[in-house]
């Protein structure tokens, strides 16, 4: 896959942009102002494989919360802010990495300049997040009037000489939301941070964010993702975490693969192919692990795999790339299996 160079933008102790890896992105969902709490979530996030965390700045008791956080955190702090700009340099003043900004609610030329000034003292971006359910001037939310919305937050932030921009086109309906990023990426040269916005819950969403997100980054645009779920914010990497593994964009994530289990079935399958996968989210290796229904297909149709198991009426074979090593009970099979994958080196 050929990936669209863009202009590179410095978040935190991160670059997007230019020939770097596309960053998984997350939010946090507490109150910012609590901050054991904040904090104890973004760690929970920065532990599962986030690379850049976002808090909601809803006022000033937000904001002012903003430099403790990130003093206990180790991954770019961005404030996302609607409605109000004071709140936003209120968050530059206390040191985040980054600032959203909604063009839909924060429009205003004079305003955005201020922030933008206080940005260009600290070396802060702002990424122009427009979003489909608050687009400015009430504008009916298609692709063109999502990029024209962007055109007119950067055109002000270009006239400042200021570049350090990332663009979001986030929509719920996900052909709007692909179209955008394909018309957005034929009119700038900024990161585009890429995501479908009210995705849905844990199974819809995920399956919703893996198309649209997939076929922008299977396009070669996109520098960072962020899966929207009605669920633990941690939920959101290990599902970020497999589209960007299925498009071969991101290193040291086991892959399970698992047949769907037929007539020929003789053990209890499902829930060890559960267990490995459980497993499986708590190492950084790249892995291949299959876990097969029967003997008659499993070491064949899972040849790839590093190491697999196909399993028979109490028994299974353990095979690596196709070739059968050794048998097993089966009650035997998952320490087995996970003392392979231990001992496993790429």
């Amino acid at each position: 896959m050929t990936r669209t160079r863009t202009r590179s933008v410095k978040v935190g102790n991160l670059v997007l942009g230019g020939n770097n890896k596309v960053y998984i992105q997350s939010m946090t969902n507490t109150k910012t102002f609590e901050v054991a709490k904040t904090v104890e979530q973004i760690n929970l996030l920065t532990k599962a494989g986030c690379e850049i965390v976002r808090v909601a700045v809803l006022n000033k008791r937000d904001a002012l919360a903003l430099g403790e956080i990130k003093k206990q955190i180790t991954i770019p702090l961005v404030a996302d802010i609607h409605f109000n700009y004071k709140l936003a340099l209120e968050a530059i003043n206390q040191g985040v990495d980054k600032i959203r900004l909604n063009p839909g609610n924060i429009n205003d030329r004079e305003k955005v300049k201020l922030v933008v000034n206080a940005c260009q003292e600290k070396n802060i971006p702002i990424r122009i997040g427009v979003n489909s359910g608050s687009m400015m001037d009430n504008l009916e939310p298609t692709p063109e009037n999502m990029v024209k919305t962007a055109k007119y937050h950067i055109d002000i932030l270009e006239e400042l000489n200021f570049y350090d921009i990332v663009l979001s086109l986030k929509a719920t309906n996900m052909e709007t939301m692909i179209n955008a990023y394909r018309l957005a990426s034929k009119s700038f040269n900024y990161p585009l941070h890429v995501g479908v916005t009210e995705a849905g819950t844990l199974f819809s969403g995920s399956i919703k964010s893996a198309m649209g997100i997939g076929i922008v980054l299977n396009e070669g645009l996109g520098s960072t993702i962020r899966v929207s779920l009605t669920d633990k914010p941690e939920l959101e990497i290990r599902a970020a975490k497999e589209i960007l593994k299925n498009l071969n964009l991101i290193e040291n994530v086991p892959n399970l693969i698992s047949c769907p289990t037929c007539g020929r079935l003789e053990y209890n399958m499902i829930p060890i192919a559960k267990q490995i996968e459980q497993y499986l989210t708590t190492i950084k290796k790249n892995i291949t692990v299959a876990v097969m229904g029967c003997r008659v297909n499993g070491p064949g149709e899972a040849k790839h795999a590093d190491i697999g198991i196909a399993g028979g009426k109490g028994v299974a074979v353990i095979f690596k790339k196709g070739e059968i090593v050794t048998k097993v009970k089966e009650d035997e099979v998952y320490d087995t299996l996970i003392k392979m994958i231990d001992e496993f080196e790429a």
